[in-house]
C-alpha cells in the first residue's frame, strides 16, 4: 500500500485499497459512467431453431426444451453490461409442404439487442413452441438487420438441421454480409446434427470468421450455448473519452491521467501534450485492434506501433519504443507502452539543450502506425492511457530478485470466461485453478490485482480437443503485461489438439513488486515496480487449413505470492494521478484549530459535493479497483518487442 507522508498505520490500512498501485481510478470511472466511452461488450443476436423437428425427444424433454434450458442458463450468466437479443423461427406455422411458403417467412425477432434483461429474455424464450421451418437464409440477414449500425456484432445460431426455404442460401447470406464490409461474426451450434447440415453451419461461420461447435445432445447444448454466447460478446471493443491527436507537437491536445480514444491512419503519426510535474514518472500507451481478416498471407500480415518522447519546443528526446505483432489478422491487439522518467532528473543547463528532456514540465507523446499489413482499414481506433505517478520521498524496502514460486493447485478449477479486451479482462480472485474455453482465433485477457510485496506465477493448460492432423494446427500463445502495457514475458508454440502447457518452462513468474524494481539490473523485473492489476493473456490461433473447428479447453493454473507490504511515500498528491490520490485531497490538521493533531494527514474524498463519508469512500476504493484499464496486450503468431532509447 503507497504512503503519503507519515500516515498512520491504522489510516494507511484503511485507505490500502484506495491507493492500490496503478490504478486511473477518477477519470477512468468517469469514462465508464458515460455511454459514449464505456468498455462494451458485442451486441450480440441468439437465433433459435423452431422447427418442427425441435420437438424431437431428448434427455431434457424435447430438443427445444433443452434450447430453453441452455439460453435460460446463459441469461443467468452473462455480463450485466451485455446487450442480447433474440431471434426465433419456425413458430408460426406447421411444417406440412401447404405451410411452407408462409413457413419461409416465419422469422421474429423477439428481444431486441439491448442492454441485458434476463427476465425479459428467459420469458420471451419460454414462449416460443417449435412447428414449422427453417429459413435460416432469412433469420440470418433479419438478425444482422436488427443489430447495431456500426461497430463490432455478433450472431450465435443454435440449429438442429439445414435451411429448407433456399433460396437465399444461409451460407450465402453469411458471405454478403461480409463482403459488404459488416463487422459481425457469427458463430454456430449443431444441435445432433447431421453431416450436411454440419457443413452448411461451418461454411456460415466461416464466412464471417466465427466457429462451429458440436452439441450432441441437451446437456451438452446447456453446456456450449453459455461458452459460445460468451465467446461471442468477446469482440474487442475500443473505449476512452474522445481526443483527438495533432500532426505535429506544437497544437497538440493537453491529456490529464485517464483513458482516451483517438483513431490512428495508416504511416500517420499523432502528438498528445502531457505536463509531468517535477520528480513524476509518465506512463503512456497506445492500444489498436485489428480486424479478424481472412485469407492474409504471413508475409503480409505484420503490423508496428511506435512511439516518440518530445520536450519543450518539440526537441527529441530519444525516448523510442515498438511493437510489432504478426497474424494481425486473428484480429490481434497491438500496444505500445513507454514510461518516461525524464523528469526525475534534474536539468542540465549547460546549453545544450538536453535540460528541455528533462525536469517537469510539458512533453509529447507521438505514436505510429508504422508498418501496416495487407487488408485492414486505412483507420483505426487506438485507445490510449496516461497516467503521473508523482516523486516518491520514500521509495520502500529494497528491490528484490527471487521471482514468485508456482505452487500448483489441486481439484478441477472454476470455469471463467475470459473478457475480450483489457478493458473487461476477467477478474481472478487469487491463488486456484481455473478453466475456460477458447475458440480458434480468439484471445482472451484475466487480470489478477497485485498489492506491494505481492507477485504471481502461472502456467496455462491447452487441453485435447478431438482434432487431428494438420486441419487442426494453431498457434498458441499467452503472455503476461504490467499494470503499464508493458510486457513482461511471452511464450508461443504449436497446439495439435493434444495436450500442451505453456509456458515450455514451467511458470511465468513475477517478483514481489516493489517501487526499487524498477532500479533492477534485470530488464523485466523493472516493469514489476507498480502495485495494481497485472494482465494474462491467452490465445488459440486461427487453424492452419479449413475445416470443422473445435473449440480449445484450457485451464490457468495461478499462484499469488508474498506478504502485503508498504510502498512508496510520494511527496504529493496529483491532480487525477495514478494512484489513487486522484481521487483524495489531503489537509494538515491543527490542534489549536481544533482539528487533528499536526502529524496527522487526514485524507478525503474529493468528490462532487465535498468531503465524503466512509460509504462514499468505499465507492471510490471499489471504483479504483474494479476501473483498472492500464493492461497488456496479447499479440499474433509471434510478438516481438525492443525498446530504444
Amino acid at each position: 500500500m503507497p504512503r503519503i507522508a507519515e500516515l498512520p498505520t491504522k489510516l494507511i490500512a484503511g485507505l490500502a485499497l484506495a491507493l492500490i498501485g496503478l490504478s486511473i481510478a477518477a477519470p477512468l470511472a468517469q469514462a465508464q459512467e458515460s455511454s459514449d466511452s464505456a468498455p462494451e461488450y458485442a451486441p450480440t443476436m441468439l437465433i433459435l431453431d423452431a422447427s418442427g423437428s425441435m420437438q424431437r425427444p431428448d434427455p431434457a424433454g424435447t430438443m427445444m426444451d433443452a434450447a430453453k434450458t441452455a439460453v435460460r442458463t446463459f441469461a443467468g450468466a452473462a455480463p450485466a453490461e451485455s446487450k442480447v437479443g433474440l431471434t426465433v423461427y419456425g413458430t408460426g406455422t406447421g411444417n406440412a409442404e401447404a405451410d411452407k411458403p408462409a413457413g419461409c417467412r416465419d422469422v421474429q425477432v423477439l428481444h431486441k439487442p439491448d442492454t441485458l434483461d434476463s427476465a425479459a429474455l428467459i420469458s420471451a424464450v419460454d414462449g416460443i413452441k417449435a412447428s414449422g421451418w427453417t429459413p435460416m437464409g432469412t433469420a440470418l440477414r433479419q438478425a444482422a438487420a436488427a443489430l447495431p449500425d456500426s461497430g463490432p456484432r455478433s450472431i450465435v445460431l443454435v440449429s438442429d438441421g439445414d435451411d429448407t426455404c433456399s433460396p437465399p442460401d444461409p451460407c450465402e447470406v453469411a458471405r454478403e454480409l461480409k463482403q459488404q464490409g459488416v463487422d459481425l461474426v457469427m458463430h454456430a451450434i449443431g444441435f445432433a446434427v447431421d453431416g450436411k447440415a454440419r457443413a452448411q453451419l461451418t461454411c456460415m461461420a466461416q464466412a464471417t470468421g466465427g466457429t462451429y461447435t458440436d452439441a450432441a445432445d441437451g446437456p451438452a447444448l446447456e453446456r456450449t450455448l453459455p461458452r459460445v454466447t460468451a465467446a461471442a460478446l468477446r469482440n474487442y471493443k475500443a473505449a476512452g473519452t474522445p481526443i483527438t491527436g495533432t500532426p505535429t507537437y506544437d497544437n497538440a491536445p493537453v491529456a490529464t491521467p485517464g483513458q482516451y480514444l483517438d483513431t490512428l491512419g495508416q504511416k500517420e503519426t499523432r502528438h498528445y501534450a502531457v505536463d509531468v510535474p517535477d520528480g513524476a514518472t509518465a506512463y503512456f500507451s497506445g492500444t489498436i485492434s485489428f480486424p479478424r481478416l481472412p485469407d492474409i498471407s504471413s508475409t503480409e500480415d505484420m503490423n508496428v506501433l511506435n512511439v516518440r518522447v518530445y520536450g519543450r519546443d518539440g526537441r527529441d528526446c530519444n525516448e523510442f519504443v515498438f511493437e510489432q505483432v504478426t497474424s494481425s489478422s486473428d484480429g490481434a491487439a497491438l500496444t505500445v507502452a513507454e514510461t518516461f522518467d525524464g523528469a526525475t532528473e534534474k536539468r542540465a543547463d549547460d546549453g545544450s539543450g538536453a535540460d528541455k528532456c528533462r525536469g517537469g514540465g510539458r512533453y509529447y507523446f507521438a505514436p505510429t502506425w508504422a508498418t501496416v499489413s495487407h487488408g485492414v482499414p486505412e483507420r483505426l481506433p487506438i485507445e490510449l492511457l496516461v497516467g503521473i505517478e508523482p516523486a516518491a520521498t520514500d521509495p520502500g524496502p529494497i528491490a528484490v530478485a527471487p521471482p514468485t514460486a508456482f505452487t500448483e493447485p489441486t481439484g478441477p478449477g472454476t470455469p471463467v470466461v475470459g473478457g475480450g479486451s483489457f478493458n473487461v479482462a476477467t477478474e481472478l480472485d487469487g491463488s486456484g485453478r481455473y478453466t475456460d474455453t477458447l475458440q480458434p482465433g480468439e484471445f482472451v485477457f484475466y487480470r489478477v490485482p497485485l498489492d506491494w510485496g505481492q507477485g504471481l506465477a502461472y502456467r496455462v493448460q491447452y487441453g485435447a480437443n478431438g482434432g487431428r492432423g494438420v486441419e487442426n494446427i494453431s498457434n498458441i500463445q499467452t503472455a503476461v503485461y504490467s499494470p503499464s502495457r508493458e510486457e513482461i514475458d511471452l511464450d508461443t508454440g504449436a497446439y495439435t489438439g493434444t495436450d500442451r502447457m505453456l509456458p515450455s518452462n514451467g511458470a511465468f513468474a513475477t517478483v514481489p513488486i516493489r517501487y526499487n524494481n524498477r532500479t533492477s539490473d534485470v530488464l523485466d523485473t523493472r516493469k514489476e515496480a507498480v502495485a495494481g492489476s497485472y494482465y494474462i493473456a491467452v490465445k488459440v490461433g486461427s487453424t492452419a487449413a479449413e475445416g470443422e473447428k473445435h473449440p480449445v479447453p484450457i485451464r490457468l493454473d495461478l499462484t499469488v505470492g508474498g506478504t502485503r507490504e508498504d510502498g512508496p511515500s510520494y511527496s504529493s498528491g496529483v491532480a487525477n494521478g495514478i494512484f489513487g490520490e486522484n481521487a483524495m485531497t489531503q489537509a494538515v490538521g491543527s490542534p489549536s484549530a481544533g482539528g487533528p493533531a499536526a502529524d496527522t494527514v487526514v485524507v478525503e474524498a474529493a468528490g462532487e459535493g465535498g468531503t465524503a463519508d466512509s460509504g462514499s469512500s468505499t465507492s471510490v476504493i471499489a471504483v479504483a479497483v474494479a476501473g483498472v484499464v492500464l493492461c497488456g496486450t496479447l499479440i499474433g503468431w509471434v510478438a516481438v518487442r525492443r525498446r530504444r532509447r
